[in-house]
């Protein structure tokens, strides 16, 4: 005997819903093994000293640039983050850089080079937090792009090209 149409409806409505619920824990496992949930949370400074957390963006991608002012690829690689940021600002993606040198340092270095994106200040945990998501030379630049869950959806130790950072960003726009 065939099943009848609401059958046929509400399992299949189960079965979206498990998926659904299936695809939230998986990001969220996610998270937790790659160290996205501690960047989310983290505790940083802007420029004003108003404290934030990289979660205010989630639900767009964010690309998350460790630098400091004293790092000659960061500050090459600067110019070309003010230019994705403007070009994709409008399509949900946020750039937000992450300083990790003295503040006075940092707001002059920002005027300088005309940073219109969000720039939070990091002091030494940062170092560990960059460890955590999977940066175990501490190096700078280091770059993570979260996804619109939250989930690093990239990784770069060193400075990115553009045609690098734009092919991630039009991946996760799909």
């Amino acid at each position: 005997m065939a099943p009848a149409r609401r059958e046929v409806l509400i399992l299949g409505a189960i079965g979206a819903g498990a998926a659904v619920a299936g695809g939230l824990v998986g990001a969220l496992a996610l998270q937790a093994q790659s160290g996205a949930a501690d960047l989310l949370a983290a505790p940083f400074r802007d420029l004003s000293g108003t404290v934030r957390t990289v979660r205010e963006w989630q639900g767009r991608v964010v690309v998350c640039n460790f630098w400091a002012t004293w790092c000659a690829p960061c500050q090459e690689e600067v110019p070309m983050l003010v230019a994705v940021r403007e070009a994709f600002a409008a399509k949900g993606v946020e750039i937000v850089g992450i300083g990790i040198d003295q503040a006075a340092k940092i707001e002059e270095f920002s005027k300088t080079y005309s940073i219109t994106y969000p720039i939070l200040l990091a002091d030494a945990r940062a170092l560990e937090l960059m460890r955590r998501l999977g940066n175990g030379l501490g190096g700078l630049p280091y770059t993570v792009v979260l996804d619109r869950l939250g989930v690093v959806a990239h990784r770069r130790l060193g400075a990115l090209t553009r045609v690098e950072l734009e092919g991630v960003l039009r991946g996760l726009l799909r």
